[in-house]
């Protein structure tokens, strides 16, 4: 008989990498997107609710998600999710007309919801003080947007969008027997069935819930609208082709996602606030850098001897490095709100969880549709780093407010030795 350790171990690997599966999926449209918004002429918007649809339907079926896990466990319902959306994947290939597509990617969408699962199996199989770190190596499977990026261009030009979904209905076919081979069963992390799903959802009245979710819509919402538009935007901004731009793209994607082990384990030793807190800044100022618009300044010369003109605009590289910092920030970001819910909510972690994630999968398919809308209205790329700074920025005077000036007001509240006299 397997070893508590063993089962530990391999329920970790198991999955880690079937939510790595999951989110390769989840983006696909992001890369299929491009060549099917030039066959079927879409505008930005348009693309940018294509790519988003997914994305929705995940984030609504988080919620629901969540509180089956805590009632029946995270093994059966991770693996029927799995095994619900591998019809849709494969009928995408088929799919010749708009709606056809978004009905489809509603469907597909479904697993993304497997991250309130997962993340909250991985937890309930470890020690507290380890459960950071567990569940930033399961969230490192983030990391499967950057390999859609690394495998579906080339697929794509090789043999044209439709084999994407092929390909992919195929490797979830191996990674629901990998699944069913590598994972176990605990009765006991099961909620008592007494227990109501009104009753579970009063903790909607905390006030601490909605402001990780606020947290979580920037670091993890952020995060996906960007993996979803970078590879249309290399193109436009910056004239590369899409195997170059999506390749690029991975600068931000894939350091992201791996990264959030070690956010868990950061927070684990620093704690939730610390590093969120820090994370948060960091992002900040990289995004006021890619804010930056291309612009032509036209000066008047001293003694009206004609104009000055010169221009300026962010190259690609430091677009790109700005780009890595934001990503490295996000992907701990990701951690460290999830170790809040740990350490405060560990009784109902899968409906929370699920609540948290179901905000944070709202943020990455509205940013898509923004992004397209900004850009339509505008004409001016850069708006969509400038919404990103915005929301960061609610973020930061948020927690600064609940988190940070409370301490600070409690001592100033306290009485002084000679006052107590």
């Amino acid at each position: 008989m397997a070893s508590h350790r063993f089962k530990q171990n391999s329920i970790l690997v198991a999955n880690t990498f079937a939510f790595t599966m999951c989110f390769m999926v989840w983006t696909m449209f992001g890369e299929i997107g491009v060549p099917i918004a030039e066959q079927l002429d879409l505008n930005g918007t348009q693309f940018g609710i294509l790519t988003a649809i997914p994305i929705l339907t995940g984030s609504l079926s988080r919620l629901p998600l969540g509180a089956m896990t805590d009632r029946y466990g995270g093994r059966p319902v991770f693996l029927g999710v799995l095994i619900a959306v591998v019809p849709a994947i494969w009928l995408t290939q088929f799919a010749t007309q708009y709606w056809q597509l978004l009905a489809l990617g509603a469907c597909i969408g479904l697993v993304g919801g497997n991250f309130s699962v997962g993340i909250t199996y991985t937890a309930k199989w470890f020690e507290k003080e380890c459960q950071g770190l567990a569940m930033g190596i399961f969230g490192a499977g983030n990391a499967g947007a950057a390999v859609t990026k690394y495998i579906a261009p080339t697929v794509i030009i090789m043999l044209g969008w439709q084999s994407v979904p092929n390909l992919y209905a195929a490797i979830m076919l191996i990674t629901i027997l990998l699944f069913w081979f590598f994972t176990y069963s605990d009765p006991t992390h099961r909620r008592p069935q007494g227990t109501s799903l009104r009753a579970q959802l009063k903790v909607l009245n905390d006030p601490r819930v909605w402001k990780y979710c606020q947290y979580y819509s920037v670091v993890f919402g952020g995060y996906v609208g960007v993996s979803l538009w970078l590879t249309r935007y290399y193109m436009n901004e910056y004239g590369l082709g899409i195997q170059l731009a999506a390749v690029i793209a991975t600068v931000f994607v894939l350091p992201s996602g791996v990264i959030r082990a070690f956010g868990g384990w950061l927070s684990d030793r620093f704690g939730a606030h610390t590093v969120t807190w820090t994370c948060m800044w960091a992002s900040l100022i990289a995004l006021f850098i890619m804010s930056y618009p291309a612009t032509h300044y036209s000066v008047q010369a001293a003694g009206g001897q004609g104009t000055v003109e010169f221009s300026f605009g962010i190259p690609v590289w430091l677009f790109t490095a700005a780009l890595f910092v934001v990503g490295i920030a996000w992907g701990i970001g990701k951690a460290s709100v999830f170790k809040y819910l740990s350490n405060e909510y560990d009784e109902n972690l899968g409906l929370v969880s699920g609540i948290v994630g179901l905000a944070g999968g709202l943020g990455g398919f509205l940013l898509p549709i923004m992004f397209g809308a900004l850009v339509d209205l505008t004409g001016v790329a850069t708006t969509v780093w400038m919404l990103c700074f915005g929301v960061t920025l609610v973020s930061i005077i948020w927690m600064w407010w609940t988190e940070r000036r409370a301490p600070i007001l409690t001592r100033e509240k306290k009485p002084t030795p000679s006052a107590t006299r």
